[in-house]
């Protein structure tokens, strides 16, 4: 016959194994990666490196046995011979030990990145108005349509300049400096450009442009096959000029788009290209150099241009890689005219078909090829009329 003494015994025997069982499992070395990466160089750094890239053949390249054409990626181990390294979990520490890090160091500690979590099922647009505004644009309404669409379990939120704004404080509360940069930028689209790694490096999920339209769910965008597991960001090329002249249209030589991205909260990507931004901007404002900048100044200091070369600073960051097996650097030539998806590392880059379909040039298939998943209507609407349609 159990006892209220017995009873009791029991109830403590289980709790004391429970305590020796959570213990035991909160020490282990989960492998976690550490996401505050060092700078490797200036904004300048990667465009020449793309200008004038180092002699890597394509023998120095991963060789990559396809899958068959209906999975549309070919994985063969990480490209360029990249092996993640394993880190340990990241330790408290005190509020002021905090504040004296580096920004870089702050944010990789206020948003911690598990490459094992699961992509967060949101989805983030910007706009002067949402969709339940009369003043939402009807040009506008079938492409953010077509999100809820493809994703109707996804949280789907087009969110207005002064939203932005309350959000940033929120999330960024405990670093100010970022907080102070996102105030500082004097146009709205520096402003939109910074949002988007903002929201994503503090909440996760997808960052859409309001003028593109899903053509798949994000759930078709890697095959099922892929363990989610193994990858945080999702990136698309936006550009692949095969010709002399490309540097007049183009910032460098491979383009990653930022109008589409998917990503768990904290990538390492991420966290460099916010710090970037913030430790710039805050520059120029004590410059007095806000003000003097356009179209070309735009793309490097927020778009495009900045968020290429955070992404190969990290594809050759020793922090992040095991370089003891790396055959040289990872530039623009390992991804040229790809035709499938290529893992280097956590990071998923999709060929230019997938976020760019329809474009006529640069070897892009058209919006039925099997690869296309996002179309971009390339609206451009804060640049001048003569550059709209070139670049993003």
């Amino acid at each position: 016959m159990l006892t209220f003494r017995r009873a009791l015994v029991v109830a403590a025997v289980i709790l004391t194994c429970f305590l020796v069982l959570r213990n035991t499992h909160s020490s282990s070395d989960t492998p976690v990666v550490q996401n505050s990466p060092k700078p490797t160089g200036s904004y300048s750094d990667n465009k020449k490196l793309q200008d004038t890239p180092p002699d890597v053949t394509q023998s120095s390249i991963v060789k990559e046995t396809a899958k068959p054409a209906t999975t549309g990626v070919a994985w063969n181990g990480d490209s360029g011979g990249r092996v993640a390294l394993s880190k340990k979990p990241l330790t408290q520490l005190p509020l002021e030990d905090l504040k004296a890090m580096p920004i870089r160091k702050q944010l990789a500690y206020a948003f911690p990145y598990d490459v094992d979590g699961k992509f967060p099922a949101y989805i983030w647009q910007t706009w002067k108005y949402t969709p339940a505004s009369g003043e939402f644009q009807e040009d506008f309404r079938p492409a953010e349509a077509s999100w809820t669409e493809l994703h109707p379990s996804f949280v789907h939120e087009v969110i207005t300049d002064d939203i932005a704004g309350h959000l940033i404080k929120h999330f960024y509360a405990s670093i100010p400096e970022v907080v102070e940069a996102y105030n500082a930028l004097p146009i709205p689209v520096l402003k939109a450009d910074f949002f988007r790694y903002l929201i994503l490096l503090a909440r996760g999920g997808i960052y859409t442009d309001i003028d593109t339209t899903a053509l798949k769910s994000a759930v078709e965008w890697v095959p099922s096959e892929v363990p989610r597991s193994t990858y945080g960001l999702v990136i698309g090329i936006e550009a692949d000029p095969d010709r002399p002249d490309w540097h007049d249209w183009y910032s460098r030589r491979i383009q990653f788009c930022q109008w589409t991205i998917q990503s768990k909260p904290g990538h390492p990507v991420l966290v460099d290209v916010v710090a970037s931004i913030t430790e710039e901007t805050l520059r120029r404002k004590d410059a007095g150099e806000l003000d003097k900048l356009n179209t070309k100044g735009v793309v490097e200091f927020t778009g495009p241009a900045i968020w290429t070369d955070a992404i190969f600073r990290f594809f050759n960051n020793a922090e992040f890689f095991d370089m003891s097996t790396s055959k040289g650097n990872i530039t623009w030539q390992q991804f040229t005219g790809i035709k499938q998806a290529k893992k280097v590392g956590d990071v998923v880059v999709l060929p230019i078909t997938s976020f760019s379909p329809g474009v006529g040039q640069m070897g892009a298939g058209e919006e039925d090829d099997p690869m296309a998943f996002v179309k971009h209507a390339f609206e451009g609407s804060w640049k001048p009329e003569s550059e709209r349609h070139v670049g993003s």
